[in-house]
Formats: C-alpha cells, sequence, structure tokens
C-alpha cells in the first residue's frame, strides 16, 4: 500500500464527489502514512493528470483516471455484460503496431489482460465473444485502458477445430476456480475475525482484503460456462457485495 495509491483508490471510490485532504490524511493514518506522504502523493496524481485540484484542499478524480475509474466499479455488475457463448471468438491483432515503444506495448497488452484477452501467437490475442457489449464498445475501452488505436478488432470469429481447441486451453479453469474458492473463504473468514476488532482495525482489513477481492474480480477474464465455473464466479462477486456492505459499516465509524 503506497501514499499514491491509497490516495487514487479512495478518489476513485468517491467519485465523482470530491474528497478534502484532510479526509485522505486521517483515512492514510489507519494505514501508519504520514500526512506529508500523503500532500505528496496527491501532488504527484494531480501533475500526472489522475487526480484534479478543483480549490485549495479539495480533490476530485482526473481525466486520465476516468478510464480505470469505470473498470474499478465494474466488479458490481461484471455478470451483466456476459451473455451466452456461441463459440465464436474476439480476436485483437497487434503484429504491425511494431514493438519499438516498449512503455506503448506494455500498455496495450495489460489492457488486453484486463479484458479477459490471452496471447495466442506473436501480434494476436483472443476472448470468447461472450460480451454483452458491441465490439465497436469494447474497442473503445481498450483504448481507454492503453491499447493503439491502430490495433485490428474482429468480433464473431469462427476458429478452426484445431485452433478452437488450442485457444480453450489458454486459461486455467482449475487456477480460476481456485482462486474463488479462495478469495471466497477469506471474505467469510474475515467477517467473524472483524466482530472482535476494533474500528480502526476492522476498516484497515475489510479496505485491504476487499481491495484485493475487488482486483481479482475486475481481472478475471469473464470465461463462458463451458470454461468455467461461473456459478462459482457469481457466488464470488455476490459474496463480496455483501462484504463491501459490511465493510461500509466499519468506515462509516472512523472520525
Amino acid at each position: 500500500m503506497t501514499p499514491k495509491s491509497l490516495a487514487l483508490w479512495f478518489l476513485s471510490t468517491a467519485a465523482p464527489a470530491p474528497l478534502r485532504a484532510g479526509t485522505l490524511i486521517d483515512r492514510a493514518r489507519i494505514f501508519d502514512i504520514e500526512p506529508s506522504a500523503v500532500r505528496v502523493a496527491l501532488g504527484r496524481l494531480v501533475r500526472d493528470g489522475l487526480a484534479d485540484q478543483t480549490e485549495r484542499g479539495l480533490y476530485s478524480l482526473g481525466p486520465k483516471a476516468a478510464a480505470l475509474h469505470v473498470k474499478a466499479r465494474k466488479w458490481l455488475s461484471v455478470e451483466d455484460g456476459v451473455r451466452q457463448w456461441d463459440g465464436a471468438w474476439i480476436v485483437v491483432l497487434t503484429h504491425h503496431l511494431g514493438r519499438i515503444n516498449r512503455p506503448r506495448l506494455q500498455a496495450g497488452e495489460r489492457s488486453l489482460r484486463l479484458t479477459g484477452f490471452a496471447e495466442a501467437g506473436a501480434g494476436a490475442w483472443v476472448r470468447p465473444d461472450n460480451l454483452s457489449r458491441e465490439t465497436s464498445v469494447l474497442a473503445g475501452e481498450l483504448e481507454g485502458l492503453g491499447l493503439d488505436a491502430g490495433a485490428t478488432i474482429l468480433g464473431g470469429c469462427i476458429a478452426q477445430p484445431f485452433d478452437d481447441a488450442r485457444f480453450r486451453t489458454l486459461w486455467s479453469r482449475g487456477s480460476l476456480e481456485e482462486s474463488y474458492r479462495f478469495w471466497i473463504d477469506e471474505m467469510e473468514a474475515s467477517e467473524l475475525r472483524t466482530v472482535e476488532m476494533s474500528v480502526t482495525e476492522a476498516a484497515r482489513e475489510t479496505f485491504l482484503l476487499g481491495q484485493s477481492v475487488i482486483r481479482a474480480i475486475n481481472s478475471d477474464p469473464l470465461l463462458p460456462a463451458e470454461l468455467v465455473d461461473t456459478d462459482l464466479r457469481r457466488t464470488l462477486v455476490d459474496t463480496m457485495i455483501g462484504y463491501n456492505a459490511m465493510a461500509l459499516r466499519h468506515w462509516s465509524k472512523v472520525k
């Protein structure tokens, strides 16, 4: 947990409402972060365009963080973003973009992984075409997350049997389902522990665990039922919704 990531997280969860620096400093103390470190982090966020200083001592999420904010809030309704899979694939081609600009390349690959794509070969990325949004909307999302606008995005692709079978092995079903069970167990155990904790201890634990679970949900590839246990994934999201409500009750008591 760094002052910068903590400040950005709280600005994101409060958006579109701004937060006072004093509020951020008070919350950071729970994680043993000094006020001076928070002020420095806020200054850097503003310079990087990730935060705006709307007036003296008042901060809101900046324009460059908008796409990340939208992505971060999608965990609440991820299951609404998928539909029944008909066996088709979405294919993104990046081989023609070149590999000289490494930061740009890495940003593009990160955007693809965040959206559930797996690398199927040099400059080729695939995922099941089971997302409920149009390919054009997905393209805008990918670009907002860092994918070069020149990438080729093809929806509704039918793969040859050999390639189709290979594509289905690009994600580890066992690892995904093990992750779902792990986070469900962690939240259930944490909820029992927090009953005996102080307000500060409970706020810290629920924040850190909740952040980890949300990150796991938001980075999930949202595979169809043919490739993963979607009922178990839905249980994970439902458990997190309940855990988040419990966490907010603890945070409402923080002075």
